[in-house]
């Protein structure tokens, strides 16, 4: 059995010392950007790599990106090697923030081919509420071959959006707070708003009270009320800098819509020409 949206801290204790899954820590803040790696150091999962988000799962920002350009894959495919992933791999992701960091790797290996890879359902804090152990021994990595299949239709730049947008063939949904999507206050990005015509709906509704992603049935529920009648292939997320977005796209796979898209740019992106409309 393979996993390929979310795994529960129990399943995965059961396969924490297999030897064809691989575990990566994907901690991050925003505020701070070694937080993460400085976390890792202290305790993390058994067996599990780092993956830093601005380092490993980005590439270096331009005068025309976003906040996190999606990573040279090259370069990832290489480092995803080097970590012990092959082919053949379950890879497991997490973070300490319900899901919203360690979705962009989920991502990012579903873009390169492999579908085999799930997010730790709740995390690290979940993963100890059970009861199961942290470690600071770094783990003894096998370094594998890692062969890419690049699936570059599972994301829109921003002139396939203003396209899209032109000929309403796309349906658009912003990842972040309605405080951000309204443009009533915007903590990151020097101008506040959202892409025309998107929909907002704030990641942490993809979660209940616990920190654990809503039923497959309830997210389901609530994603067909937003969008409609929608084809779940013509919906395409997007957030400040296409890491957070990544959470609504793994809660409606984990809903069976499958096969929505990411806006890699995001607004970050969309706000750097300003003859790009903005509501």
């Amino acid at each position: 059995m393979s996993y390929c949206t979310l795994i529960s801290a129990a399943e995965l204790q059961q396969h924490i010392n297999d030897p064809n899954w691989v575990i990566i820590d994907c901690r991050f803040s925003l505020a701070n950007s070694e937080a993460g790696s400085t976390a890792y150091r202290h305790g993390h999962l058994p067996n599990a790599r780092y993956a830093h988000l601005n380092n490993d799962l980005s590439s270096a920002i331009t005068d025309s990106t976003g906040r996190h350009p999606l990573p040279d894959f090259r370069t990832l495919v290489k480092k995803l090697g080097a970590w012990g992933v092959s082919n053949h791999s379950q890879v497991v992701a997490y973070d300490d923030a319900g899901g919203a960091f360690a979705g962009r790797l989920w991502w990012l290996l579903r873009a390169l081919g492999h579908d085999k890879v799930a997010v730790l359902n709740g995390g690290i804090k979940q993963w100890q509420q059970q009861g199961y152990a942290l470690t600071t021994t770094l783990p003894r990595i096998k370094p594998a071959d890692f062969r890419a299949y690049l699936n570059t239709h599972l994301w829109l730049t921003a002139n396939q959006v203003e396209n899209s947008i032109a000929r309403k063939s796309i349906k658009l949904i912003d990842a972040r707070t309605a405080e951000r999507y309204r443009g009533e206050q915007e903590p990151i990005d020097p101008i506040a708003g959202h892409i025309p015509y998107a929909l907002n709906r704030p990641l942490p509704l993809n979660l209940n009270a616990q920190g654990l992603f809503l039923s497959s049935e309830q997210l389901r529920s609530q994603f067909r009320q937003l969008i409609g009648s929608t084809d779940p292939e013509k919906v395409v997320h997007y957030c400040g800098s296409g890491v957070t977005a990544c959470h609504n796209l793994l809660a409606m796979e984990h809903a069976g819509l499958t096969g929505s898209k990411l806006y890699a740019g995001s607004w970050s992106e969309w706000i750097r020409n300003k003859n790009r409309a903005v509501a």
